[in-house]
């Protein structure tokens, strides 16, 4: 049996099978990579694929079982190249964050800005998406760092912690009646068309509890998962922009007011996660504490040291948040 075996199923498997893009992806042969899979079954004696002629239709029940224990041995190799990286060169590596835009635009350019100077030999990778697709590569190890505000609580092998609370604010054109208001009470937004965040992004489902709470119905008539498109559609006139506050820029929006909404909406918590048993190096330490101030590397080994969610929700229960 070979590692290089293993990495064979386990890249297929996640090319759905697809033994063509699994070669494209790894850079080598379709023949050699069907060749290995066939090598490796008969080793162990089991089918980890089934078949219908020369095409791969499913994983068997036994594949299911050996591809979950190939990936952590893989895992486990990884982890040891790093720990070897770490004390042989410890400011040379890379680092992979899967985050939504609303973090990349406007909470992470700083951090990245300082990373990259403080460790230009590690090479940084960004991912943008969805919070259950960021979440999801965390989980299966595709990147080190998933920072979101939703969706990161429903994967359990993830160590999660707090990073700052945020909340929203209203955009508006320059004429539009709600500027008028001395305290803007949601019933007045709920008059108008709203456009905000697609559904379980950037604390969309805070939004739309606080309009369920008071019985109103929020109209919302387009949605999109970046900010500046939907500050774009507010100055086409189709509606009122509910955004994260970060996301209004005085300069480049002049042409909106922003309306204060931190009276209307619950806050949000942004948090930064990685998969439990995730060998930490010095500069990911670094990169967390750029993001976060708060989360010192003795903090963070607190936090990987809970083995429950309760613990790790109790270790943060009172601390006091920055607010964005």
């Amino acid at each position: 049996m070979k590692l290089q075996q293993l990495r064979y199923i386990c890249e297929v498997a996640k090319h759905d099978l697809n033994v063509s893009a699994t070669a494209q992806s790894l850079f080598t042969s379709q023949p050699g990579i069907s060749k290995q899979i066939r090598l490796l079954e008969d080793e162990l004696g089991v089918e980890v694929f089934a078949r219908s002629g020369k095409h791969l239709t499913r994983v068997t029940q036994a594949g299911e079982s050996i591809l979950g224990i190939a990936e952590d041995i893989l895992r486990k190799v990884e982890t040891i190249k790093q720990v070897a990286q770490e004390f042989s060169d410890e400011k040379k590596g890379s680092l992979a964050v899967a985050t939504t835009h609303t973090q990349a635009r406007y909470a992470l350019p700083r951090v990245i800005a300082g990373f990259i100077r403080d460790y230009p030999e590690v090479s940084l990778h960004m991912h943008q998406g969805t919070p259950v697709q960021i979440s999801e590569m965390a989980a299966d190890g595709t990147v080190d760092f998933a920072i979101a505000t939703e969706a990161l609580a429903h994967f359990s092998n993830l160590t999660m912690m707090p990073c700052y609370r945020w909340n929203r604010a209203i955009v508006v054109p320059r004429d539009h009646p709600l500027t008028q208001s001395s305290k803007l009470k949601l019933a007045d937004v709920a008059r108008f068309p709203i456009v905000t965040y697609v559904f379980g992004f950037t604390g969309r489902s805070k939004l739309d509890e606080a309009f369920s709470h008071q019985g109103l119905e929020a109209k919302v008539v387009f949605t999109a998962v970046d900010s500046d498109v939907i500050k774009t559609y507010v100055r086409l006139g189709l509606g009122v922009g509910i955004i994260a506050s970060m996301a209004y820029e005085p300069e480049a929006d002049s042409d909106l007011v922003c309306l204060d909404a931190s009276h209307l909406f619950e806050p949000s918590t942004t948090k930064i996660g990685f998969r439990r048993g995730t060998f930490l190096r010095g500069y990911m330490y670094d990169f967390i504490q750029g993001f976060a101030p708060h989360l010192t590397p003795e903090l963070v080994d607190q936090a990987v040291a809970c083995s429950t969610r309760a613990e790790l929700d109790a270790l943060f229960a009172d601390m006091e948040l920055p607010v964005l």
